[in-house]
C-alpha cells in the first residue's frame, strides 16, 4: 500500500468512517511493526510496545495531521518519537551494585597512578572538563554533588565527564 492510498483510508477515518479507521490502524501496525522490528535489535527492546504506543498516538494526535500532506511521514515521525521515548526507558544498560564487585575491584586495583601522571592527564583538559574530572574521579563526588559545587545543571557535567575522560583516554593511548 502506498502512501496515497494510506492518506486516503486515514482521510475517510477522519470523516467519520469506522471502518477506514479500522483499516487504517491496521495497515500503519504493519508499517510501523515492520520499522520497528529493524530497529530493536538489542533484544531488550520489544518492537510491539512501539507498535502499540505508535498506534496511541496516532489516536490521540491525529487531528494534527494536514489532510492535503503525505501521512507516512507523520506516522514515521510518531514512531521515531516513541522508539526514542522506548529506549530511554530502558536506560544504558543493567545495573550492578559496587558492594558486589568490592572484593574484585580493589583486588585489580594493583596499578596505581603517581601524582604527577594525574597532573600530566589533567593538564590536557579544558578547564570545565578538569573541574568536573577532579570532582568525580579524584575527590568521588557523585554527579549531584559536582553539579551543585561547579554551579553547573546535571547534564553539563555528564558531558564534561564523558569528554574529559574520553580525551584523557584518546591522549595516553587507550580509546
Amino acid at each position: 500500500m502506498d502512501d496515497r492510498d494510506l492518506a486516503e483510508l486515514f482521510r475517510a477515518a477522519l470523516e467519520g468512517d469506522e471502518r477506514a479507521y479500522g483499516d487504517f490502524l491496521q495497515r500503519a501496525a504493519e508499517l510501523v511493526r515492520a520499522w520497528a522490528r529493524r530497529r530493536a535489535t538489542s533484544g531488550r527492546l520489544d518492537p510491539e510496545d512501539v507498535v502499540q504506543e505508535t498506534l496511541l498516538a496516532i489516536h490521540v494526535k491525529r487531528h494534527t495531521w494536514r489532510t492535503d500532506g503525505p501521512v507516512m511521514p507523520w506516522l514515521y515521525a510518531i514512531a521515531r518519537h516513541k522508539l526514542v521515548d522506548a529506549l530511554r526507558r530502558l536506560g544504558r544498560g543493567p545495573q550492578i551494585d559496587i558492594g558486589e564487585l568490592q572484593d574484585q575491584l580493589a583486588a585489580e586495583e594493583a596499578e596505581t597512578v603517581r601524582a604527577w601522571e594525574i597532573d600530566r592527564a589533567l593538564e590536557t583538559l579544558t578547564p570545565g572538563q578538569r573541574s568536573v574530572v577532579t570532582a568525580i574521579s579524584l575527590e568521588g563526588r557523585t554527579i549531584a554533588e559536582a553539579a551543585r559545587s561547579l554551579e553547573m545543571k546535571e547534564t553539563a557535567v555528564r558531558v564534561a565527564l564523558h569528554r574529559g575522560l574520553a580525551a584523557i583516554a584518546k591522549r595516553f593511548g587507550r580509546d
